[in-house]
């Protein structure tokens, strides 16, 4: 069975660059139209943009900090007015630095966790009156790491919201899941992005990776983290509901 998005609208935040512009293109190639959300880069978010309209679909852009309510609200009013409809809400933005606890500062902490989980509510407050009670069910996809289940060197901060952040989506589905809404969690293994590429010992933790994963000498990569936001952006996960699926090449089930 094809995943057969067509007439369907996505909103991808952090689509510019890595696993969410990766998600951006898989949800247009199923025949999604995309809204592209960034933070910093409006040239990078144009390049995602120009290859969603070259595989036939609508692509918007817009610049907000979603760990602002002021801009994800007003994000929202430009949904709601020029769009008029949302049906895929996939919550990717991400920050925190990699850095000692010990040495984490209140600044820090707050931007890791405004960004990582404050964020989620605030999406999900402003998308709820455009995607609850449709003929087919609303689909919100956020994104985890292993930092969320292990302790990490210098992921203090990140690892801990995103510990938050599945916490968060489980208290979720028992106040929208009956109201038209699948809500899930796509946890990742390490994937090759510009954020990853700046963990400490980067390159060494991605050699380390082959002997880790079940699946030959495959890396991750962001691609098959859309391929997993796809199909919980489908109907064929209805019956999935608040949960964290795993996509690592079997990494962690030796403890990477």
């Amino acid at each position: 069975m094809n995943i057969d998005l067509t007439n369907k609208v996505a909103l991808v935040t952090g689509a510019s660059r890595g696993i969410g512009r990766a998600t951006a293109i898989q949800l247009a190639s199923a025949g999604a139209d995309v809204i592209v959300n960034y933070m910093t880069s409006r040239s990078a978010a144009e390049d995602t943009a120009n290859e969603i309209i070259q595989l036939g679909r609508q692509a918007w852009i817009i610049k907000a900090d979603v760990s602002e309510k002021e801009d994800v609200e007003t994000m929202f009013d430009f949904i709601k007015n020029e769009i008029g409809r949302l049906d895929i809400l996939v919550s990717n933005a991400a920050t925190g630095g990699f850095r000692p606890l010990l040495a984490a500062s209140n600044k820090n902490f707050d931007a890791a966790f405004h960004t990582n989980v404050l964020a989620l509510m605030y999406l999900v407050q402003s998308a709820i009156p455009l995607m609850e009670k449709k003929p087919t069910r609303g689909k919100i996809i956020t994104i985890s790491s292993h930092g969320a289940i292990a302790g990490l060197p210098m992921y203090g901060l990140v690892g801990s919201s995103k510990a938050a952040l599945e916490s968060l989506v489980r208290h979720f589905t028992l106040e929208i899941g009956d109201r038209g809404i699948n809500i899930n969690v796509v946890r990742a293994g390490l994937v090759a992005t510009d954020s990853s590429k700046r963990l400490p010992n980067a390159e060494q933790l991605f050699k380390n990776q082959i002997n880790f994963t079940q699946v030959g000498e495959r890396i991750l990569a962001p691609e098959d983290v859309a391929n997993t936001i796809l199909f919980l952006a489908s109907p064929l996960s209805d019956m999935i509901q608040g949960e964290t699926i795993t996509i690592d090449g079997g990494a962690a089930i030796r403890g990477a």
